[in-house]
């Protein structure tokens, strides 16, 4: 085995407990959210340990909090975004050994267009472990080198909001120069990274969200316009701003993560034979689709996670066009953990939030 260092003995972890009678928020979640320590194993042939400096949340870590996750272990570590610094490896001479790496998204889809080759496991509460863990060993194939602009922080902002944005937008929205999309939901870190891809790819991007300083920041960041959902009377702001902008001009794309009745709102706004993707339904547990929609020939493209190779090139794409992921907070320490779930649940983030647990290369970019 190679080592760049005397190995730990222990980490500390946050893991998914079951709550108990005495667990201060245990009516809203049936699970905890435990500060642990245990003894890090051996490695296997194939493996590394890595050191992680930064990990980040996604919703899923409050929805397996709150019992609504498919495959939830008790004992599993929290979290599905890892970023930090190869420390060991069972292969001798390893040239990943002191390499900033972070971890691929999910296990099981390595490189086909379509499909996972293999049930597709994500990191976080599941029976593949998770990141919100101090060191943790790892399959040395599931790692991907770190955009050199980032900082370990940005760089855990990354991962899994990038291949899920990466496939909504590049990949089914097939977003092109001079288009016009629509991201609905603007503040959440799939939302935001959908919007950085198409913003340079050259697309006119408009938002909508039901915060209105949501929208103001997405409009500085380069967004044409955006709409509070809440007001009724959204859709057709929408449609005045696009033929303000160019007469006739429509919708050639929709990224949405709602749900609800989005496509009859956008109906006459989206092109004939224009794309509707949907990659989450955080407000709603259906899309209606009726007649008129079929008449316009969309296309209706359900999107979710994405292969290694598509987060491998959508890395390749962020470190060209230099995009830098948006943070809206950064948590110091595991013993912040709570802080983040109150945060993410209360969904008045705009961006990602972080736990930051050692050194992230302040060299770089952010």
């Amino acid at each position: 085995m190679s080592t760049s260092t005397d190995l730990p003995k222990v980490s500390r972890a946050v893991v998914v407990a079951e709550a108990t009678d005495s667990s201060p928020k245990r009516e809203r979640y049936p699970y905890d959210a435990a500060l642990v320590e245990s003894a890090i194993p051996e490695l296997k042939p194939g493996q590394v340990l890595l050191k992680i400096n930064a990990a980040g949340f996604n919703h899923k870590d409050v929805w397996i909090r709150k019992g609504l996750y498919p495959g939830i272990v008790v004992g599993s570590p929290y979290g599905g975004d890892g970023a930090g610094v190869v420390i060991a490896s069972a292969t001798p001479d390893d040239p990943l050994l002191n390499k900033r790496v972070f971890l691929s998204a999910g296990v099981g889809w390595k490189s086909h267009p379509d499909v996972p080759e293999k049930p597709l496991d994500a990191f976080g509460g599941t029976k593949m472990g998770g990141t919100f863990i101090e060191y943790v060993a790892v399959d040395r194939d599931l790692l991907i080198p770190s955009p050199e602009h980032l900082d370990d922080v940005h760089v855990a902002a990354w991962p899994l909001g990038g291949v899920t944005a990466w496939r909504a937008a590049i990949i089914n929205a097939k977003v092109k120069p001079g288009q016009n999309i629509l991201i609905t939901g603007i503040g959440g870190g799939v939302a935001l990274l959908a919007m950085q891809f198409c913003l340079a790819t050259g697309a006119n991007v408009y938002v909508t969200s039901g915060k209105q300083e949501k929208i103001d920041k997405a409009i500085e960041l380069g967004a044409k316009g955006g709409f509070n959902y809440k007001d009724d009377k959204w859709p057709e702001l929408l449609g005045e701003l696009l033929k303000k902008e160019k007469e006739g001009s429509e919708l050639d794309a929709v990224i949405d993560s709602g749900g609800g009745p989005i496509l009859s709102q956008v109906r006459p706004y989206l092109k004939y034979s224009g794309r509707f993707v949907c990659y989450g339904m955080t407000a709603y547990q259906e899309i209606p689709i009726t007649m008129s929609e079929v008449l316009k020939n969309f296309k209706f493209l359900g999107s979710t996670l994405g292969s290694q190779k598509d987060l491998e090139d959508a890395t390749d794409f962020i470190n060209k066009h230099r995009i830098v992921p948006i943070i809206s907070h950064v948590l110091e320490g595991l013993e912040s953990a709570e802080e983040g779930f109150t945060l993410l649940d209360s969904r008045d983030q705009f961006g990602k939030v972080i736990i930051r647990l050692g050194e992230s290369n302040p060299n770089a970019a952010a």
